[in-house]
């Protein structure tokens, strides 16, 4: 399991900051919620926490999907950071593009978060 979320959350990572060159440097407390056995369909969700300099925090979710009745069930949750680096591995910047991307998401969460919760600006 924790192999596929590496995995998973590289490729995501990879497509936010438009680069496959990164490696993981955390991987942090990941909470399982339910079992997963052996056939068990296993779909894993991705969330851009913040991106940095050179380096991107992700959340991942892996649900543990039934093709009976359509139903998903979280398994394990955990948070992931990825750097970007070069040809001889070492950490290079994120494109500006890519941090505006994420940055705007960001903020929109924030204000909706705000505005859920009554808090004053």
């Amino acid at each position: 399991m924790l192999s596929w979320l590496d995995e998973a959350g590289a490729a995501f990572a990879s497509q936010c900051i438009d680069s496959p060159r990164l490696v993981t440097v955390r991987l942090s407390e990941v909470i399982f919620k339910k079992p997963v056995r052996p056939g068990h369909i296993i779909k894993i969700y991705g969330d851009v926490v913040i991106i940095k300099e050179s380096s991107i925090v992700i959340h991942l979710e892996a649900r543990r999907h039934s093709p009976y009745n359509g139903t998903q069930r979280t398994v394990c949750t955990t948070q992931v950071t990825y750097v970007r680096i070069d040809g001889d591995g070492e950490p290079i910047p994120i494109s500006d593009k890519a941090k505006a991307r994420y940055e705007n998401d960001n903020q929109d969460t924030k204000n909706s978060e705000s505005s859920k919760r009554g808090i004053d600006k």
